[in-house]
């Protein structure tokens, strides 16, 4: 018996629904064990020095330039936007504790962590799976070298580690964007500025962000390494892991930072 051409439709709709859960389900599955295999070598030796030190300075210096340029301009943007809508309200003194308490909490963290998906994940994911696609890996197995340890665990370490470094330095130079602003073409007084900042800040304000900024940099590496390592089909499949590995630690990056701020700010 024939079934009716709408319940096929129904029954093709549903087959595809539940062939891209599983497909997700897996890819999730896949990342955690591969995220828990780089960080159990952290604690195995041999550890490579060398490694980390050469992504650590690929991230917290090379990445310093663009993230610095972003904090800067965002503040100066922050305070021009925060004094437009406290003028209606005649809170413009308000104007240097939103720019410290927003930048310190969540620009600073995001702004650095999408910033540097941008550069660094797409720069693992391409030399990974140029790698991958080349059979460079299959020959570090060749060698008894095991591949994850070698290439994976010391740039997620690295960008653990970089990342609260760059947001320190993004916290630093917001704040100034906002301060140079402010008093350059608002009109506040410099002392009463800068007062009025250290006074709102928070030493929890700052942790935070510093929090945030070591999850980004483990999600930024992590996606990277990951889809340059599952990569394959030759040079269109490291772009399309390329672009992956930059799609999902952006959206990871805002998924995170909404989950982190609920558990630290809820109450």
């Amino acid at each position: 018996m024939r079934t009716p051409r709408r319940l096929d439709r129904v029954l093709d709709l549903t087959a595809a629904l539940g062939r891209g859960v599983i497909a997700m389900l897996r890819g999730i599955g896949g990342v955690a064990l591969f995220a828990a295999e780089a960080l159990s070598h952290v604690v195995r030796p041999p550890f490579h020095g060398r490694l980390f030190l050469r992504a650590f300075v690929e991230i917290a210096w090379f990445s310093l330039p663009v993230v610095a340029l972003t904090a800067v301009f965002t503040g100066m943007v922050l305070a021009l936007q925060s004094y437009t809508g406290f003028a209606r309200f005649n809170a413009e003194g308000a104007v240097a504790n939103v720019v410290v308490l927003s930048i310190t909490r969540e620009l600073g963290p995001v702004l650095a962590g999408l910033m540097v998906a941008g550069r660094i994940g797409a720069a693992f994911a391409a030399e990974i799976g140029t790698m991958r696609v080349t059979d460079q890996i299959d020959a570090l197995h060749t060698l008894s070298t095991d591949p994850v340890k070698y290439l994976v665990t010391p740039r997620i370490l690295a960008g653990t580690l970089a990342l609260p470094l760059l947001v320190v330095v993004a916290d630093i130079l917001g704040v100034m964007g906002g301060w140079l602003i402010g008093t350059q073409q608002l009109g506040f007084a410099s002392g009463a500025y800068l007062k009025a900042t250290f006074d709102f800040l928070q030493p929890w304000d700052v942790i935070s962000g510093l929090i945030k900024a070591a999850a980004f940099g483990f999600i930024v590496t992590l996606m990277g390494c990951w889809c340059g390592y599952t990569s394959g089909g030759g040079a269109q499949g490291v772009g399309r892991a390329t672009t992956a590995a930059v799609v999902a630690s952006s959206i990871l990056i805002l998924a995170v930072d909404y989950v982190l701020t609920a558990l630290m700010f809820s109450r």
